[in-house]
């Protein structure tokens, strides 16, 4: 190591420092990024073979040092000052024994944010109690009653109106379309999947409970199993409908698919993680990395214009104006 006494040479020596110190944080980026995207930890050093940073062991106390630093970012980002008016809930299996119920936020102009998630041994009340309760500390307020919408499960909607009972609960078409199809005789497929894109185009009560009234008749004569699936659901699955929504919006309130592409990144991010280790926070520093990194790509909600018009309808006729979006 060079020593300096002073002037031009102890100028250089300050340099090589900052400039070492800068390698090492971009560097130490660059590991996490080609951590998340699939890069094991013991292949991280033929990236950088001169770096001290990517033996296995390093990398490993690097990612549970930064992940637990990026859970912290994303449960900390500012959320109170939105206009939220919809909140989607889905849970994603990691394994047998864990799961996550996801919570992404939408706004009145058509952005969606990931909100937080909840991570528990199944998608029960209490996983759903608590990743409301703490949405609710954070400041998510919506500017009317909430719109929700749903995968299925009658533990999120019992957890929803127990925080938002005034809350309108829309079913996930392709959830639900889905169960009924498993309990049909394939010959019947092409019949249901007509109901069910005539429900994703139909705009208004009317409609609505006139297409419902069929499918329910289509169903009784088929199968009593199909039926019972469809009357479990009952009229949550037109709930976007009964309030005369724009259906410019039915693309994307009418199913849980945003969410489900998202799970669809994640899962691409956490596809090499063999074993899930509950006792830790590995399941949370993966869905912070993988949920942020599908935000990325969203993009406005389709018909996402019209939506001051549903807002309207979600207000209670004596409800007095609340704060309007800027």
């Amino acid at each position: 190591m060079r020593r300096s006494t002073g002037g031009r040479d102890s100028e250089e020596v300050r340099l090589e420092s900052y400039n070492a110190a800068k390698h090492a944080g971009a560097v130490r980026e660059a590991i996490l990024r080609a951590l998340v995207a699939g890069v094991s930890g013991r292949d991280q050093r033929r990236l950088y073979p001169e770096s001290p940073m990517t033996s296995k062991s390093s990398v490993s106390r690097l990612w549970v040092k930064e992940g637990a630093k990026k859970i912290g970012e994303f449960r900390g980002r500012e959320i109170s000052g939105e206009f939220f008016f919809g909140l989607m809930l889905d849970g994603i299996w990691l394994s047998e024994d864990l799961t996550a119920v996801v919570a992404i936020g939408m706004t009145s102009d058509g952005r969606k944010i990931v909100l937080d998630f909840q991570v528990g041994s199944s998608e029960n009340r209490d996983v759903c109690d608590d990743l409301l309760d703490r949405l609710v500390r954070r400041g998510f307020k919506p500017v009317a009653r909430l719109f929700s919408v749903l995968d299925g499960s009658d533990t999120l909607k019992g957890s929803v109106l127990a925080h938002y009972p005034d809350a309108v609960t829309q079913r996930c078409l392709i959830h639900k379309e889905k169960k009924i199809r498993g309990c049909l005789s394939k010959r019947h497929y092409g019949e249901l999947f007509d109901y069910f894109k005539r429900l994703r185009n139909a705009q208004g009560a009317e409609t609505g409970r006139e297409i419902y009234k069929e499918l329910r008749e289509f169903l009784a004569s088929k199968n009593l199993k199909a039926l019972a699936s469809l009357e479990e659901a009952g009229e949550d699955i037109i709930a976007l409908h009964l309030i005369d929504a724009p259906a410019t919006l039915n693309i994307s309130l009418l199913s849980t698919n945003f969410i489900e592409n998202s799970f669809r990144n994640v899962r691409a991010k956490m596809g090499r993680v063999k074993r899930w280790r509950s006792e830790t926070d590995q399941a949370e520093r993966w869905l912070a990395y993988g949920l942020l990194e599908a935000e990325r790509g969203f993009r406005r909600m389709k018909g996402w214009k019209d939506i001051p018009k549903l807002v309207k309808k979600l207000k209670k006729p004596d409800e007095p104006a609340q704060r309007k979006a800027a």
